[in-house]
């Protein structure tokens, strides 16, 4: 048994690794260690303590204890754990050494550098993610390497992917599962606005934070509309890119040349299974799911989910129209389609309920959808091109090659580590978000309003709760059991039940007279 020594190998592992300042670890040592217990003490028992006072990472420890120190620090960073392991790729909890933030660091296997397209869709990859900025994707902050260990460094977040949380408590209300999906699609409008289409739109490809908000990651298969750049999967025959059992139509007949339209309906069988627990062709080889995803109709959302409303299941299903001129043509559209859902419901995005409207109206017949605040007018998409980065998926069969590749451990020179196959999680900070609605019916009036406010004024000026606000109270009058030129009684005008009256009385009269005579 090792014991704790000025020589120890723990001990000279853990400075070679520069994981812990020397003065640090010395300070450790005399404040937490007398001299007696210095004799009993094991490699262990010491590595549990440094653990225990967060000096080390469990992970860290683990390393340290088989032997290994080098491959702890990339740049800037210094690696705490693992936390999502493919063929393709390697993703590390990091944090910066001086800013103490913690980021998700992305590394592409050594295996993989021999290959300059590997390594050139790393970069495009990296590319993609920077284009973007929206509290609804994951962000990326820099792309460096360091010899032949090439990474992406982006923002950690701390929470659960769509496909870990539904594996782990089965189909989400249906009020959560609107929310979560309204959120995607906010982040996916946004990535198509700058020109990027998804391609691998699946469930543990969203990762749900601490404040319940929604972010889209794993640009590894998204089209990027570079018009100076060959499309490196058509150059390597990479015809069929997505995940099997979300893959849209056309996208299987042909990857390059699909359009948003196709993440819509990956989104849709995405919303399937966060309603049911299940993808909507869950048996079967590939090729035949990928053939039913042409052919077939899933099993209806109603045979598993009985109480699921009518209004919802449309939604749902419109999404996963074969065509896809039938399908919702922008994500812009079906996130305001999803956010009106909600507001009938007095809810908003983040689970949030709101602040004025009313109570839940059941379970959703679409009866009040006619008085939802009317659609943006949606954004024109950037024209499709043949533009590809590429990566292994995670909760089903990715379609690319996903060859085995060896653990980034072997790059670091680590022990190898437990098999992993979650996604990004992290404790990164988030920002919720609410989706926007346009009172068009009504926009002369605002504008007038705004025209004649101070500067002030205008900037605390809320069109949506306005809006919202009228919408509410058009339903508090609204009567689905009375016909729209129904008068009630108590409102309508007397003139004829003193006319009516009137005749009678004359007709009293008019008896009278006739039997006196």
């Amino acid at each position: 048994m090792s014991k704790v020594t000025t020589d120890n190998k723990f001990l000279d592992l853990v400075r070679r690794s520069g994981l812990i300042e020397e003065a640090e670890l010395e300070d450790f040592l005399d404040k937490t260690i007398d001299q007696d217990e210095k004799a009993a003490l094991d490699d262990r028992d010491l590595a549990k303590r440094m653990v225990d006072h967060h000096l080390l990472t469990q992970w860290q420890a683990d390393k340290l204890l088989s032997g290994k120190h080098r491959g702890f620090h990339l740049g800037k960073y210094k690696l705490l754990r693992q936390i999502g392991k493919g063929g393709m790729s390697s993703v590390y909890l990091a944090e910066h050494m001086l800013m103490k933030r913690p980021v998700a660091v992305k590394v592409l296997p050594r295996n993989r550098v021999q290959d300059p397209t590997y390594v050139e869709r790393f970069r495009l990859e990296a590319r993609a993610v920077a284009k973007l900025d929206d509290p609804n994707i994951v962000r990326a902050y820099d792309i460096d390497n360091e010899g032949n260990i090439h990474y992406i460094v982006m923002e950690y977040v701390n929470g659960d992917d769509l496909h870990q949380i539904v594996s782990k408590i089965g189909g989400l209300d249906f009020v959560t599962a609107a929310d979560y999906i309204a959120q995607a699609a906010l982040g996916m409008q946004h990535a198509h606005e700058q020109g990027l289409v998804h391609r691998d739109i699946k469930p543990a490809n969203f990762i749900v934070d601490q404040s319940q908000t929604v972010k889209m990651l794993d640009l590894g298969l998204a089209k990027l509309v570079e018009d100076d750049i060959t499309s490196l999967t058509l150059a390597n025959d990479e015809n069929v890119l997505g995940t099997a059992d979300y893959l849209a139509p056309e996208q299987a007949l042909n990857s390059h040349g699909a359009d948003a339209r196709a993440d819509i309906y990956s989104l849709g069988c995405t919303f399937y299974f966060v309603l049911t627990g299940r993808p909507p062709f869950a048996e079967g080889t590939i090729s035949e799911r990928l053939l039913r995803h042409q052919s077939e109709q899933p099993e209806s959302l109603f045979t598993l989910r009985s109480d699921l409303p009518p209004s919802l299941s449309q939604i749902c299903e419109r999404m996963m129209e074969k065509k896809p001129e039938d399908r919702y043509q922008t994500a812009g559209e079906l996130a305001t389609v999803l956010c009106d859902w909600l507001a009938e419901r007095g809810r908003t995005l983040g689970g949030r309920k709101l602040n004025e409207g009313p109570e839940p109206l059941g379970v959703g017949s679409g009866v009040f959808q006619r008085f939802s605040l009317p659609a943006p007018t949606p954004v024109p998409i950037s024209s499709p091109s043949s533009e590809t980065v590429a990566v292994a998926g995670r909760d089903t069969e990715n379609l690319v090659d996903s060859g085995s590749g060896s653990a980034l451990d072997e790059d670091f020179r680590l022990a190898p580590d437990e098999h992993d196959e979650g996604v990004i999680s992290g404790i990164g900070p988030a920002t919720s978000t609410t989706a926007t609605t346009q009172e068009t019916a009504e926009s002369d009036d605002l504008e007038g309003q705004i025209g004649s406010t101070s500067l002030v004024e205008e900037e605390l000026h809320d069109p949506e709760a306005e809006a919202i606000s009228r919408m509410v109270a058009r339903r508090a009058k609204f009567n689905p059991l009375q016909p729209p030129s129904y008068t009630p009684p108590s409102q309508s005008s007397h003139t004829g039940l003193w006319l009516a009256l009137g005749g009678i009385l004359l007709l009293i009269v008019f008896f009278v007279v006739v039997l006196t005579r």
